[in-house]
Formats: C-alpha cells, structure tokens, sequence
C-alpha cells in the first residue's frame, strides 16, 4: 500500500464502472455516511467468497444503520455479476479489469501471476472518505470480522451523528424548541439522502 494511505488520510475518490456498467464515484455512492470498502481478487477467491457470505448477512445492520458498503474487484463485467449474484450480494460492485486501483495504491498481487489480482484489503471510512481502519487481507486472518466491523461502524457513527446520545437535555431542548437541525435526517430529503444508494 503507497505510504500516504493511512489512518486519517483521505482515500481516493475513484470512479470505476459497476455491476450495471454504469460509470459510479466512490465519493457519491458514500454520501454522507460510514463506508466499508471491501477491495477484492475476484471471482475465483474462495477467501474473497468467505468475506463476501458473511457480508451479506451483515449487510442488512449496515442498510438499517444508515452505513454503506462497496466491493472493487479485478473481475470482468460479467464475472463481477456472477460473484454478486453467486453469493447473494445486493451492494454496489465496481470492476476494475485494467487494475487502475491495484497500480494507483501499489497493492498488485505480484505473487500470482496467473490472475494479477491485488491485495484483498477492507477499508472502513468516515464521510469525506477519510479513513478510519485499513485491514490487510492477504491472509484470510487479516480481514475484519463482523464484530470488528460493528465496532468501527460503532465508532464513527458516535462521532459523526450529532444525535447519537439523543438522551442528553442539551438535544431535548434543541427539539422543543423546534431545531430539528441535529437530527437524524439533518435537513435533508430521503431523496438526497438515498439518491446514490444501490
């Protein structure tokens, strides 16, 4: 991984094709939410495809916790839609056949020559795509649990929603006094709130 990607850095704000073809921005499907970036070999990963099954049950805490989660792969068009579809996946997945990722963030796999995949990492980010925790995932003990997704989503959701102790006067005040300004959707419509979501 090149030395400027760390904890408290700003990721990059890539725009790759998705499982529909259609051109997608890392920044946009992000919104103003926590994002778990999952960046994957591919299809042909067992590893990739362990990661992915616990994933999907998962990803029904991240849909009601107003989180988000992308997958960047390696794989074609067509084999990203055979992964998604494969292991029951409903989020939004880039390809990245020319490896643009892979070389930008100097993670190839140059141990497999066969595939030319990159480095399976998972990179948990606040809103403006900071980053929050890298996981290195080349051996499959390196990639995040459940748990430990929870507790970062946990984390970064306690400093980024001004309403997550709605129980303090302070907050109870603001809404009798009509400020809705500090709570959850923050003067936004659900159109723009879900308007990139998958």
């Amino acid at each position: 991984m090149r030395p400027d990607i760390f904890p408290g850095a700003t990721f990059p704000d890539y725009e790759l094709r998705d499982h529909r073809n259609q051109p997608r921005r890392l920044s946009k499907l992000q919104g103003d939410d926590p994002l778990i970036l999952t960046l994957m070999r591919g299809h042909f990963c067992p590893k990739d495809r362990q990661q992915l099954y616990g994933l999907v049950e998962f990803c029904q805490k991240i849909d009601v916790g107003y989180a988000r989660l992308v997958t960047i792969t390696t794989d074609s068009l067509l084999e990203v839609n055979e992964l998604r579809s494969g292991v029951g996946a409903h989020w939004t997945f880039l390809h990245d056949p020319s490896r643009e990722v892979a070389r930008d963030l100097d993670i190839a796999e140059y141990t497999d020559t066969m595939h030319n995949p990159m480095i399976p990492y998972t990179i948990v980010l606040k809103p403006g795509l900071v980053i929050h925790k890298i996981y290195n995932g080349y051996w499959y003990w390196g990639r995040p649990t459940i748990h430990e997704l929870h507790i970062d989503l946990r984390e970064i959701t306690a400093e980024i929603r001004p309403d997550y102790a709605i129980d303090t006067p302070e907050l109870r005040a603001r809404w009798e006094a009509g400020d809705r300004s500090s709570f959850w959707p923050y003067g936004k419509s659900l159109a723009e709130i879900f308007t990139d979501a998958d």
